[in-house]
């Protein structure tokens, strides 16, 4: 994985599409893919698997691309490509969740599971939680991080956040501002 720490913490979707920020793709290989699913791991129903090949990341990168280009669409209030939705819903078929009935002790309880390779099973999770992110109204808010540099995005849960990371990118602009105003002193 890149030398930055893949911003999390937003909905899935968006977690997925930031992990290509401006400073290179956080999930160039297979081993990166397995970083950022351990970081995710306790939003998703599959475990984290030892590894993962090339064609498991290929199924994953495929799905955050059309996230990405439908999101791109949406927040400028345009139709998202029918080709992207349509690859996003295959991208549930090939994986569909299925709830099934097992013994808890004394009890019944419902377990969801999918069959298929792991970046198959990965791809189709992060499929289904792009098309309940892209239903949702708020995903009219979705923000681009003020930061120049960035291109992360986020869900505000305040009206006034700019910034993808307080931490990282509102602090950097605050400070070079800071030193800006402070240049002619």
């Amino acid at each position: 994985m890149s030398d930055t720490v893949p911003l999390t913490g937003e909905p899935l979707a968006l977690d997925l599409v930031n992990t290509r920020p401006s400073t290179g793709d956080q999930l160039a290989t297979p081993r990166d893919l397995l970083a950022w699913w351990t970081l995710e791991a306790d939003r998703l129903s599959d475990e984290v698997p030892r590894e993962v090949g090339d064609e498991d990341l290929a199924a994953v990168l495929a799905v955050r691309e059309h996230i990405a280009r439908v999101l791109d669409h949406v927040r400028r209030g345009e139709r998202p490509p029918a080709a992207d939705l349509s690859a996003l819903n295959q991208a549930q078929r090939a994986a569909p969740a299925i709830s099934e009935l097992v013994r808890d002790g004394s009890a019944l309880a419902v377990t969801r599971r999918r069959e298929g390779a792991p970046g198959v099973r990965l791809a189709a999770e992060l499929a289904e939680a792009a098309a309940g992110l892209l239903a949702d109204p708020a995903v009219g808010k979705i923000r681009k991080c003020a930061a120049d540099d960035c291109v992360l995005l986020f869900l505000p849960s305040h009206p006034r956040r700019r910034w993808c990371s307080a931490t990282g990118c509102g602090n950097r602009v605050r400070v070079a501002r800071h030193y800006q105003r402070h240049k002619a002193d």
